[in-house]
């Protein structure tokens, strides 16, 4: 499956959850690491808990494996790792705080729903 296809599996699992603020960013051009961020938020706990499950399940329906996960069900920020694809799952307050928006400034901002 093409990685962007990925993404658009991701976001949507995200939307279901009522994820808030639903960022993608193309990094492919700016950073190795990856082709992709997805940033979201959760208002609380629990949101951010099935946020987390339901990209784990859609990209697991879809043959890809988390190759790493940092964080943990009462951390504030999550990461999860695709490989091209890496997934920032955060509490609004950490958004705020650590603002990857302006770190990685210099990738792309896409809307996925306008991409075909």
């Amino acid at each position: 499956m093409e990685t962007l296809e990925l993404v658009k599996k991701a976001v949507a699992a995200l939307e279901d959850k009522k994820a808030d603020d639903v960022t993608v960013i193309d990094i492919s051009g700016v950073s190795t690491i990856a082709d992709y961020f997805i940033i979201a938020n959760a208002s609380n706990q629990n949101q951010l808990t099935a946020m987390q499950d339901a990209v784990d399940e859609a990209m697991y329906k879809e043959g890809v494996h988390a190759k790493q996960i940092e964080g943990n069900r009462s951390s504030t920020w999550i990461l999860m790792d695709y490989q091209d694809v890496i997934v920032h799952l955060f509490s609004k307050e950490d958004r705020l705080f650590y603002d990857l928006e302006r770190i990685w400034r210099d990738g792309k901002v896409i809307d996925i729903h306008g991409e075909k």
